[in-house]
């Protein structure tokens, strides 16, 4: 095995970024600093590997297996996001690219590719079928209900609270949510409602607690559905509540008063979307109410979420643009009545989860390990920071079919 030395690739980095608002120190000491501004982020290259999954996969996806894998640090994660969105890196010409490959070739001093991280999922088979929607929801959900629990609040909601109301805390805007979920569908204790990606079953006790009504929630998670019904007979709900194992696309003749769906409607795909909405529209009865809250891309001009997001945060996930939904609910027979955004309350509910993750790092650490535990903490910053930037919003839609 070749003798790995970081300093070539230290030289020719030097080099090729005279300016550079960013340091890099490796495992043998070598540094180079940051050129400005003060208080730069400063990457730690802890082992050759991190150079190796870098030259294996150029781009986000190496970059992201070295930090997940341990062998790529950062001192400020939020100053490193800021610092992604806003240093645009010189444009490099051939020659200058063939001396930082071979340096980094040289920094790297390993015969073949370093394994790729454990808690990394290639998803398999066809995109949005019901078996891989199935293994990309389990890939996130299924970490550990424990450690859901250590970043949300008491009610285990996951997704956005509503600060803009008056909330002071994560326990209120979720209560916030809720209610207001409830109070838009107009929900009385006559109704059957269905929660369409019920999660730990959150908004399924809230709508039979508060208002009496009749609550079937389904979900792709095992251990989700594990945790909603054992929360559902504490709370004295078995005869209200039911929490199913399923599809949206395995429902049929079932009607029901009104739906919710609350952060599900980013897992259903573009090929899904239409599916999706007749499928909702053809479970509820004549006159019934739908709502739909759901993050959403906001500039066309925009990718879609990159390949580290794909690997080890939301495989498959894919937010829409607001257009593209409200079109699959209109195709689908839905009279839309109401939009409403709470983009900047979604940004301030990441920041309580990402605080009170870090609150809790030692016993996150027991309960998903260390590279499930990174890649919460960069994933919690990073859609916190898609919601700042305008990259993403979070819509509820309420709609109705005809009655």
């Amino acid at each position: 095995m070749p003798l790995a030395t970081p300093r070539p690739l230290c030289r020719e980095l030097e080099r090729a970024l005279p300016s550079r608002p960013f340091a890099v120190r490796f495992w043998d000491g070598t540094e180079l600093p940051a050129t400005a501004p003060p208080g730069s982020p400063r990457f730690t290259v802890r082992s050759p590997a991190a150079i190796a999954h870098a030259l294996r996969a150029p781009g986000q996806l190496g970059i992201g297996r070295a930090y997940v894998a341990g062998a790529l640090d950062v001192d400020d994660m939020d100053a490193t996001i800021r610092l992604l969105n806003e240093w645009k890196p010189p444009a490099f010409d051939a020659r200058t690219k063939a001396r930082l490959v071979l340096a980094a070739l040289a920094g790297a001093g390993l015969t073949r590719p370093p394994a790729r991280p454990a808690s990394e999922l290639r998803p398999q088979g066809k995109r949005h079928s019901r078996e891989r929607d199935v293994r990309a929801v389990r890939h996130h959900y299924d970490v550990s209900n424990d450690f859901f629990a250590l970043f949300l609040d008491e009610s285990m909601t996951y997704s956005c609270g509503i600060f803009s109301r008056g909330a002071t805390t994560l326990e209120e805007a979720q209560a916030t949510k809720l209610d207001l979920v409830c109070t838009k569908l107009g929900l009385t204790a006559d109704d059957t409602v269905l929660d369409v990606g019920c999660g730990w079953g959150s908004f399924a006790l809230h709508a039979a607690t508060r208002y009496g009504a009749r609550v079937v929630g389904i979900t792709l998670s095992v251990r989700q559905a594990e945790l909603a019904r054992r929360r559902v007979e504490e709370a004295g709900l078995s005869e209200k509540v039911e929490i199913r194992l399923a599809d949206y696309r395995d429902l049929a003749g079932e009607r029901y008063d009104a739906i919710a769906s609350i952060g599900m409607v980013e897992h259903v795909g573009e090929t899904q979307i239409d599916t999706y909405a007749r499928r909702l529209a053809g479970l509820l009865r004549p006159g019934g109410r739908l709502l739909n809250h759901g993050i959403a891309r906001l500039r066309h001009t925009d990718p879609e979420a990159g390949p580290f997001s794909e690997r080890y945060v939301f495989p498959d996930a894919e937010p829409l643009h607001l257009s593209r939904v409200l079109l699959a609910l209109e195709r689908a027979g839905f009279e839309p009545h109401h939009v409403e955004e709470f983009r900047a309350d979604y940004a301030e509910t990441l920041r309580h989860w990402a605080r009170r993750l870090d609150e809790h790092r030692d016993e996150a650490l027991r309960l998903a390990g260390p590279e499930r535990l990174r890649v919460w903490r960069l994933y919690l910053r990073a859609a916190r920071n898609g919601f700042e930037t305008g990259f993403t919003s979070v819509f509820q839609v309420r709609a109705s079919l005809p009655g």
